[in-house]
C-alpha cells in the first residue's frame, strides 16, 4: 500500500515566530489559550542530533508530542497517519522545520513520526510531550511502538 501525499488530521504544523530585539529573539514554545487541554505538556525535553542523524519512525498510544524546531539547525519532519479511523488514515506528511523557519508540530497519538538533522552540523529539538515518559516515577512501560527497530517497516524516511 501507498501513502498519500497531504495533511494529518490532528497534526497542528505552525509557524514558530521569533520576537527579535538588539538582545536577541524570544519564541514562545506553547501556550494553553492557543491549545486543546488534552494536549497540555506536563514534562519537556531538549535533545541535541547529530548531522544526517534519524530520531524514530516510531508512534505513541496515548501520548501526544509537541515538537519545537527552532533551531540550530534544519530538520526535515515526517508525519505518517497509522490511525485506521482516521479520515487521512495513510496519509504521509512532510515539512521542513528549524533555523530557517522555525515551526510547532503538535503530533497527536497514533500519527509515527520521524525527523532527519538535514544541517551539516548538530542541531537541537525541543519536545513538551503531554505523558510523563515512563509514567509517575518512571514505573510505567514506554508508551511508544518503534517502527525504526522493524527492517521491514513501511515507514521510511529518505
Amino acid at each position: 500500500m501507498d501513502f498519500k501525499k497531504g495533511p494529518i488530521e490532528g497534526a497542528i504544523i505552525k509557524p514558530a515566530k521569533k520576537y527579535i530585539d538588539e538582545r536577541g529573539w524570544l519564541v514562545e514554545t506553547f501556550r494553553h489559550d492557543e491549545m486543546d487541554p488534552r494536549y497540555y505538556p506536563v514534562m519537556s525535553y531538549t535533545s541535541l542530533t547529530l548531522p544526517g542523524v534519524v530520531r524514530g519512525p516510531h508512534e505513541h498510544v496515548e501520548q501526544s508530542d509537541l515538537f519545537l524546531f527552532i533551531g540550530p539547525g534544519n530538520f526535515k519532519i515526517y508525519l505518517w497517519d497509522n490511525r485506521k479511523n482516521s479520515p487521512t488514515y495513510w496519509n504521509r506528511q512532510i515539512v521542513f522545520g528549524g533555523q530557517d523557519g522555525g515551526l510547532s508540530v503538535l503530533v497527536p497519538p497514533g500519527v509515527v513520526h520521524a525527523y532527519k538533522n538535514v544541517s551539516d552540523h548538530a542541531s537541537v529539538v525541543q519536545n513538551f510531550p503531554n505523558q510523563l515518559f515512563m509514567g509517575k516515577d518512571k514505573k510505567s512501560p514506554i508508551d511508544e511502538i518503534r517502527h525504526e527497530d522493524d527492517p521491514n517497516t513501511v515507514f521510511r524516511v529518505e
